[in-house]
């Protein structure tokens, strides 16, 4: 599912841009704040969601959010079209007609590194929760509707317990609407995981295997079976009655990693060590995705590199079944790819990006 063609106008640093693609890897190269990372963002905004930043619609407007903004692209036969006008919601065509967000995801998976997520095993679990469902949704594009679903009933029985409400019967049918969303997500998170350790297991690489676990307290990781959960939100109850909030269940979950001989946990190993730990669970996400064809977006990812691992990086992203997009402050960088790439060149003046 090749991106052949990209179009932008007015989205962030770009009045315009337009640019013909292949499936080489593209190394954007410009100073810091050229507009390099911006490309990544509009290209990530080809998938369900707010894209890589997280941003509102209004935050993405090349001058404000009294202006709107539009992304163009075409993948395969396909023609799809993403904009916001202003003070509207996101809107997505694909092949002009008008679509869900889930829609975006069965036609491209995208996957993205980003310099922020350098502190993913170190951060509060709610961030590796966000990159597990990332990695999921690439797998389940429905993956979001079952979040969604299990959201709002929590929603309604986290009112519920903040009104003190006692009747068993309104908790009952929420519980169980939970439990139906939450078993789902609890299932596509564990196959998830799985595909990835199978993705790593084999594969020649310069980067170390990370062993993956679901972690989720109460047991809600354990049996992804709806009854069981049901009966364990119902158990919880009064607890979550004093706290006026659902303490536990899919929501509160967390993604234990750990690598080498000793089961070295990530949190506790070395900075570059969790680099190259994120680094190969996000080339085994796009191994896993082969026969889709995923789109893959690193940025600034050679920053920290030696010129060793960054030639054993681009030799597997050459190898991968992904178009891939690059970013980084000078062509140097991408030397060993110098024949294998498409090389973009971009500068900025004033508040306009352009290419070179």
């Amino acid at each position: 599912m090749t991106l052949s063609h990209l179009h932008l106008a007015q989205f962030r640093s770009w009045a315009r841009l337009d640019i013909a693609l292949d499936p080489r890897p593209v190394a954007i190269h410009g100073p810091n704040g050229a507009g390099k990372t911006n490309i990544l963002e509009a290209i990530s905004m080809l998938a369900p969601g707010r894209g890589m930043r997280g941003a509102a619609p209004g935050d993405q407007a090349r001058k404000g959010p009294d202006v709107g903004w539009q992304i163009r692209a075409t993948i395969a036969e396909h023609q799809i079209q993403t904009r916001a006008l202003p003070g509207q919601p996101r809107e997505v065509l694909v092949d002009d007609k008008a679509s869900p967000q889930v829609a975006l995801g069965r036609l491209a998976r995208v996957i993205w590194l980003v310099p922020a997520m350098d502190r993913l095993w170190t951060d509060a679990p709610e961030a590796r929760r966000r990159f597990l469902d990332r990695v999921t949704l690439s797998f389940v594009p429905g993956h979001a509707e079952d979040a969604l679903g299990y959201d709002k009933a929590m929603r309604e029985r986290n009112r519920l317990l903040r009104d003190e409400v006692r009747d068993a019967g309104w908790y009952r049918a929420l519980e169980v609407q939970m439990a139906d969303m939450g078993a789902a997500i609890t299932r596509n998170r564990l196959d998830a995981l799985a595909r990835i350790m199978a993705a790593q297991d084999g594969a020649r690489t310069a980067f170390p295997a990370a062993r993956l676990q679901l972690l989720a307290g109460d047991g809600f990781a354990d049996d992804p079976d709806p009854l069981t959960m049901a009966e364990r939100f119902a158990q919880m109850r009064p607890r979550d009655m004093a706290a006026g909030r659902t303490l536990s269940g899919p929501h509160r979950a967390d993604l234990g990693a750990s690598w080498g001989p000793q089961d070295m946990p990530a949190a506790l190993s070395s900075t570059g060590e969790q680099k190259a730990l994120l680094l190969s669970l996000i080339l085994a996400n796009a191994r896993a995705l082969a026969d889709e064809a995923p789109i893959l977006l690193l940025d600034e990812v050679a920053a920290h590199l030696d010129a060793d691992r960054r030639a054993a990086l681009y030799d597997e992203i050459c190898a991968l079944s992904a178009q891939s997009f690059l970013t980084g402050t000078g062509a140097e960088l991408f030397e060993a790819l110098r024949d294998r790439a498409l090389f973009l060149a971009v500068q900025r003046s004033g508040e306009t990006s352009a290419l070179a």
